[in-house]
């Protein structure tokens, strides 16, 4: 599909990131972007920088109800939705030993059934009109997963295996689906977990801008791409893994240390 003044998009987690990014890249084609996370004060801040006018959705993705009540807003306030940008997210990195069962939930909530949520609300609306794009953000973590991110790595790889489901499901409807598999990005996400607590392996401070991949994410878009990948080293991981964990271990440890790998069996 190509994005222009005619399209409507529902982006979630919108408030900051990459949503907000994604959100910036939108309007600035000329779609009506449909903003959602839960802060009504971020989201309105966010409104008043693009170009256009756009809809403050607050919505809550672990709540199904709310989901619902946002699509549907946003549906009557548009007619209908030509692209739904699944990304609200929430990450918290610690050994499983350590984690509480309550932060697992919530990660659960947030990142997997904040996704089923989500593309359910919306499908039947995508269906209804003919066509249209599904993005789901998955992440690197989604294709081998961590160390100390195992709740969360296990969260992605959900939103992998059911966008990929999904766009073959889709076909011959003129609805389809791109899953994205960023690395680092330049994000709030982990701002909650102080620096010294991080992996050994995170490398946040070589962390890719935001707006560099909403860009990639719009073109994979009008591209009809099965997946993005970004950067390239995520995708390369992703292929040595399936084809030998063993192997990506190596790798792994060549470029992140002993600790993204510590077993050598």
């Amino acid at each position: 599909m190509q994005i222009g003044s005619g399209t409507r998009a529902l982006v979630t987690g919108a408030s900051r990131g990459i949503g907000r990014a994604l959100a910036h890249e939108l309007a600035d084609r000329g779609a009506t972007v449909g903003l959602a996370a839960r802060s009504v004060h971020d989201l309105e801040v966010v409104a008043a920088e693009l170009p256009g006018a756009h809809h403050v959705l607050v919505c809550d993705v672990a709540i199904r109800a709310s989901v619902q009540a946002a699509v549907e807003d946003f549906v009557a306030a548009t007619g209908g939705i030509d692209l739904l940008i699944v990304n609200a997210g929430i990450a918290h990195y610690e050994p499983v030993i350590d984690q509480d069962v309550e932060t697992m939930e919530l990660m659960t909530e947030v990142n997997w059934l904040g996704t089923i949520y989500t593309v359910k609300a919306a499908l039947e609306h995508l269906l209804a009109d003919g066509g249209g794009h599904i993005v789901v953000m998955s992440s690197g973590a989604g294709l081998r997963s961590f160390p100390g991110a195992a709740a969360y790595s296990a969260t992605k790889a959900a939103q992998r295996m059911f966008a990929e489901a999904i766009r073959h499901e889709l076909h011959g409807t003129g609805v389809s689906v791109t899953t994205v598999f960023p690395g680092e990005i330049a994000t709030s996400l982990l701002e909650h977990q102080p620096a010294g607590e991080m992996p050994d392996w995170y490398r946040g401070a070589e962390a890719a801008p935001a707006e560099d991949l909403a860009v990639r994410v719009v073109k994979a878009i009008e591209r009809d791409r099965r997946g993005l990948y970004w950067k390239a080293p995520v995708k390369g991981m992703g292929i040595l893994h399936g084809f030998s964990p063993r192997w990506a271990d190596r790798a792994l440890r060549r470029l992140r240390g002993d600790s993204a790998a510590p077993r050598r069996d």
